[in-house]
């Protein structure tokens, strides 16, 4: 397998970790219905430690699934929605689609 499909791959493997989790899937859940939201919101959401919950999103931070803003002291959180929906478009499918079937991106 040649590096930039290697590379790809890896892309992907690594976003579907981070949406192997329930938690982390319900931190974008709630990313998606508030919009921009600051750490202190979510740690109250969740009703989690602070450093528990920092370590769900620097796993959704280091897939590029969600943003971080920081404004003083504080963190905001966003769901990256042009990652995700480039994971919900035919992008993936295009990658496993076997050739000659159908158009591909």
């Amino acid at each position: 397998m040649d590096e930039t499909k290697s590379e790809l791959l890896r892309k992907y493997e690594q976003k579907f970790k981070a949406l192997a989790d329930q938690k982390r899937l319900e931190i974008m859940f709630e990313l998606c219905q508030r919009g921009k939201t600051c750490v202190c919101d979510l740690t109250e959401i969740f009703e989690v430690t602070q450093s528990k919950l920092s370590y769900h999103l620097k796993i959704l931070l280091d897939a590029n699934l969600i943003t971080k803003e920081t404004k003083g002291t504080w963190s905001y959180y966003d769901l990256n929605d042009e990652e995700v929906n480039s994971l919900l478009s035919e992008e993936l499918c295009c990658v496993f689609r076997k050739k000659g079937e159908g158009d591909c991106c």
